[in-house]
């Protein structure tokens, strides 16, 4: 960033963003559907005419929708992504983002005060946490799904027979390792709340025989024993040092001897300003837990020392995140 004109598109560039969410919060390009009026949008998204207009109006000039006259019609890229029907549909992750729009917000106080922005005011209507649930999974999903074959290109999983899923979310690396591996079997970990959704993704991925899911939590006193894999996958940004400490003691106890621990998650270098969604995603921990952060590989090295894992390394992917493994 070298000239004013440069920092002033850094200081805006929330305006784009905002403006998209919107449309993304709103269904606006499932309402535009195969083409409407500004009316007819607002009629189906139950908004304002005129400023259904100005929203849709900048969407266009964001190159969301193409107008023709008084009628918007979706770009190939909405449609593709942001209306229902698509196999690409991405809606349901997307809204994941536009629940960190408070807690982001809020960074200001978050920093004054140490301590995560508040969460969404009570009165937000019934369903409201479920939903933010569904959202945050969907994303989840979405983004390992996207992941999962350059995971799978290193991760070896001969001899593999029982897995261990801390935290699993959706079931998307379980089900993504099934797949690969016919004999292996996956128990995934993750809260109540969660195991419904859970549930449905492994049903749909025909799996359920595979994939079985329990409640727990990270904090628990044990996570069971005699696997050969434990899997632990954007989790620990989540915790302070201390809960990453335990949490890896517990996997390295619930192993067979040889087995290992395979971590991915943002690493940061050495000064931690680098790389950078690795720093930025250091902010969304801030704002949105107590102690979670993003760590560096020297970190997560002498956490699995201490927990007794041995021959740890890091495996580069392509992309934001990278493998931590160790072996008992």
């Amino acid at each position: 960033m070298k000239t004013i004109e440069e920092l002033n598109d850094a200081i805006r560039a929330f305006q784009a963003s905002r403006v998209l969410l919107t449309g993304i919060e709103l269904d606006v390009f499932q309402a535009v559907g195969a083409g409407a009026t500004s009316a007819e949008v607002a009629q189906l998204a139950r908004t304002d005419p005129r400023a259904t207009g100005v929203l849709l109006d900048a969407l266009a000039a964001l190159g969301l929708l193409s107008k023709q006259g008084d009628v918007y019609h979706n770009t190939e890229v909405a449609a593709r992504h942001l209306t229902a029907g698509s196999p690409e549909d991405a809606r349901g992750a997307f809204m994941h983002t536009t629940h960190l729009w408070q807690r982001w917000s809020s960074l200001t106080q978050s920093v004054r005060t140490g301590r995560p922005a508040q969460p969404p005011e009570e009165g937000e209507g019934p369903g409201a946490e479920d939903a933010r649930t569904r959202a945050f999974i969907s994303a989840m999903h979405r983004n390992a799904l996207e992941r999962a074959p350059h995971v799978m290109q290193v991760v070896d999983l001969d001899g593999v027979r029982r897995m261990l899923d801390l935290g699993g979310g959706s079931g998307a690396y379980s089900i993504v390792f099934a797949q690969a591996n016919p004999g292996l079997r996956s128990e995934l970990l993750d809260l109540a709340s969660v195991l419904p959704l859970t549930r449905a993704y492994v049903q749909a991925a025909g799996l359920a025989d595979r994939v079985a899911a329990r409640p727990g939590d990270i904090a628990q006193e044990s996570y069971g024993s005699g696997y050969d894999l434990v899997w632990i996958s954007q989790i620990c940004h989540m915790f302070g040092e201390s809960e990453n400490r335990a949490m890896l003691r517990k996997a390295h106890a619930a192993l067979e001897r040889g087995g290992r621990v395979v971590i991915q998650d943002f690493i940061l270098d050495p000064d931690r300003t680098s790389p950078p969604h690795a720093a930025l995603f250091a902010i969304n921990m801030l704002v949105g837990t107590t102690r979670g952060t993003a760590y560096t590989e020297a970190e997560y090295a002498a956490w699995l020392a201490d927990a007794g894992f041995c021959g740890v390394r890091r495996i580069p992917l392509p992309g934001p995140s990278d493998l931590i493994v160790a072996r008992r």
